[in-house]
């Protein structure tokens, strides 16, 4: 296995997830980042944390839905994510995020 071989390989995998990604997006309505919000009020970040800790749960279970790629899925969550923060602040270091429920504080550089 050449470094050559690796590098085409990192290529072939990302340039498919930007493939799933922005197929997704289309299909459907950009939900991820811009929900509807009818049973949630939570931001988009906080519904995409919801997303990668079930799909972490089903990891860490060793369960998954017929047919579903949930390492595919996480991936794609996490890129998402990364999205999100990047759009909500062009140009800022990403935040940090501490504390648990209603206890949580986002951590920026700002606040530093």
């Amino acid at each position: 296995m050449t470094a050559t071989n690796v590098q085409a390989a990192i290529a072939r995998v990302c340039d498919d997830l930007k493939r799933v990604l922005l197929e997704k997006n289309c299909a459907y309505g950009n939900s991820a980042l811009d929900p509807l919000r009818i049973f949630s009020r939570a931001g988009p970040v906080e519904q995409l944390n919801v997303r990668i800790d079930d799909k972490l749960s089903r990891i860490a279970r060793g369960r998954e839905f017929a047919g579903d790629d949930t390492e595919l899925d996480l991936i794609g969550y996490l890129v998402l994510r990364r999205v999100a923060r990047t759009l909500a602040a062009p140009g800022q270091p990403p935040l940090v995020r501490i504390g648990q429920g209603d206890f949580t504080r986002d951590i920026g550089a700002d606040d530093l």
